[in-house]
């Protein structure tokens, strides 16, 4: 089964303290569901651009991108 990162964009210098909080709203939307996604993050890719993402059973995709409208998706690896 693939999975797939959905992945939400954060940019400035506050990027990162935005995609931090991104993520406990993440958390709270998996705990609410009671879905079972145990990997999210974050990722700091320069001192302006950082991402929240969390990591989905590609079957699973569609009904949680259409909920959380998330910025872009890939493969994951």
């Amino acid at each position: 089964m693939r999975k797939l990162k959905l992945i939400w964009d954060f940019r400035g210098p506050a990027g990162q303290k935005t995609a931090e909080h991104h993520v406990i709203h993440l958390k709270e939307y998996i705990a609410m569901n009671k879905l079972d996604i145990t990997i999210t993050g974050v990722e700091i890719l320069s001192d302006m651009h950082s991402i929240a993402y969390l990591v989905v059973d590609e079957s699973e995709m569609k009904p949680i991108r259409d909920t959380l409208k998330p910025h872009r998706g890939q493969v994951y690896s």
